[in-house]
């Protein structure tokens, strides 16, 4: 999308309006635009967040939720942290929902906003397809569970393919997992007339089962499908079923899938507060570690209460976020087992608990990190944390009030966008003064922005540059040139790509996906 505009409200940027950007940008009184002595480009203070969210010149289409970091650290993993914010059950928060990468400052470096206040996205995170990296996250609408189906995009942020549930279902938002044989492990909730008379419901109620299905993301082809009706029966639910007899009883809850060591399943069930491993061809329950018919000796600190994300590590152990149940536990926490399966024993390793967070009562995750590190994403209680693996907390951010994240995940990544950088330009208070702000959503590999002035379009020339400073970095310069534009220069010196040329007054962006 090109803005431009003579000082039409919401289209052009006005002389008037050009203070308050340097109020923005964090100049104020007694600081002078002009450039250093003897130079015609200069940075300005960065942007920050205002109201719990962020406002860029260059992108008015884009405002995500700001993160808060409140801890650092140098031993955290290397990487960028991946989160998918959303409102609350009961609170709406400041920014739009969607898909978002930001960094170790809490500095957005990707965001996707999604369309409509009914639609989420859920379980954003890195996987590989065909050998390379996708970004991958399922979206639609839902309750408890969800409606919708899953996205695959590349490291250009263009759209790769669509995951969709077969047999009629609609995919869930709990899980999506790509397999080596480029399958993808998704979880499905499925109401079926269900006789609930064993836990006190209705003879003709209906249940929520829990599905799983091993699609080839290729052709669509469901190759495995699971049904818990089939194997665990609504009398391990620890939850009644609902008042209301029209409402399908969602016994199970299915919530994560994780490939074993030896091809057979794992999957994870929230409100039978157990994992099972699941034999990948004939689909029979070869454990349940938990719940109410559990195969394992629990040792001390071993169970759990309605958790999530059942995980198999490298080394055999199995990470879980272990939510807690209210009134029971004041805190949640993610724990590490050893489990023992010819003794059938499980232990615990170590758990990480986070004493300044009150209890997650829904959602969250636990990821282990390539240098042992163990990444938490603290669901319905709005942040992430990261702990080295003796339980340090060497990292922690939050979102504002409101905002949560179904899950929450750092990975490397590289990107770089199909489409050209955005600019703004403001003409500044005095004849030859203008500001710039620059900014290229998802290019990972920026390290400065060059700021280009011409007489036309197909004539710009360097200005000079400034180091970048966040997603949006702004700039002043001198120049009586009509045109100016940007180029993202990388730490090599390389141009990565330039900004169409504009007036001062005037900006360009690409339109909304």
């Amino acid at each position: 999308m090109d803005e431009r505009g003579d000082g039409v409200p919401g289209v052009g940027i006005t002389r008037g309006r050009f203070l308050a950007t340097l109020a923005l940008a964090g100049v104020a009184g007694g600081v002078s635009l002009g450039c250093e002595p003897g130079g015609r480009v200069r940075s300005l203070l960065p942007l920050r967040p205002r109201g719990g969210e962020w406002a860029f010149r260059s992108r008015p289409d884009l405002s995500p939720p700001a993160v808060t970091v409140v801890r650092r650290s140098e031993r955290t993993a290397p990487g960028y942290v991946f989160v998918a914010p959303k409102n609350g059950p009961e609170e709406t928060g400041p920014g739009q929902r969607g898909t978002l990468i930001v960094d170790d400052d809490g500095m957005p470096v990707w965001f996707r906003p999604l369309p409509g206040e009914v639609v989420d996205a859920m379980d954003f995170k890195v996987q590989r397809y065909k050998g390379h990296p996708v970004l991958t996250w399922w979206q639609g609408p839902h309750t408890t569970y969800g409606l919708g189906e899953y996205a695959l995009f590349d490291g250009s942020y263009r759209e790769v393919t669509r995951v969709r549930a077969g047999g009629g279902y609609l995919a869930d938002l709990h899980e999506i997992l790509i397999t080596t044989k480029d399958t993808a492990l998704i979880t499905i909730y499925g109401p079926v007339p269900h006789d609930l008379t064993p836990v006190a419901g209705p003879a003709n109620g209906k249940a929520a089962e829990g599905v799983l299905q091993e699609i080839d993301i290729a052709s669509g082809e469901v190759l495995f499908e699971w049904h818990s009706l089939d194997h665990v029966g609504i009398e391990e639910s620890y939850f009644p079923p609902p008042e209301d007899p029209a409402e399908p009883f969602d016994y199970f809850h299915v919530n994560s899938i994780e490939v074993d060591h030896d091809e057979n399943l794992i999957i994870s069930a929230r409100k039978t507060s157990a994992a099972y491993k699941i034999d990948r061809e004939s689909g029979e329950v070869m454990w349940r570690l938990g719940g109410k018919r559990g195969d394992f000796r629990m040792g001390e600190g071993t169970p759990t209460r309605f958790q999530h994300d059942a995980r198999r590590r490298p080394d055999g152990t199995l990470t879980i976020f272990d939510n807690g149940e209210e009134g029971e536990h004041e805190l949640s926490r993610a724990i590490v087992l050893r489990l023992d399966e010819a003794a059938m024993s499980a232990d615990l390793v170590r758990e990480y608990v986070h004493t300044g967070r009150p209890l997650s009562v829904t959602q969250g995750n636990a990821q282990t990190l390539p240098n042992g590190n163990a990444f938490v994403g603290w669901g319905s209680e709005p942040g992430f944390s990261e702990f080295h693996e003796d339980g340090e907390l060497l990292f922690d951010a939050n979102f504002p009030r409101g905002v949560e994240s179904y899950r929450a995940f750092r990975f490397p990544w590289v990107g770089m966008p199909a489409d050209a950088p955005s600019v703004a330009a403001e003409p500044g208070p005095n004849p030859g003064e203008i500001s710039v702000h620059a900014s290229w959503n998802g290019a990972t590999e920026i390290s400065s922005w060059g700021i280009l002035a011409g007489p036309s379009p197909d004539r710009l020339k360097s200005l000079g540059r400034v180091s970048r400073s966040g997603f949006e970095t702004p700039m002043a310069a001198r120049t009586d040139e009509p045109y100016v534009g940007v180029e993202a220069i990388d730490r090599r010196g390389q141009v990565l790509g330039r900004s169409a040329a504009i007036r001062p007054g005037e900006r360009s962006y690409p339109s909304p996906a």
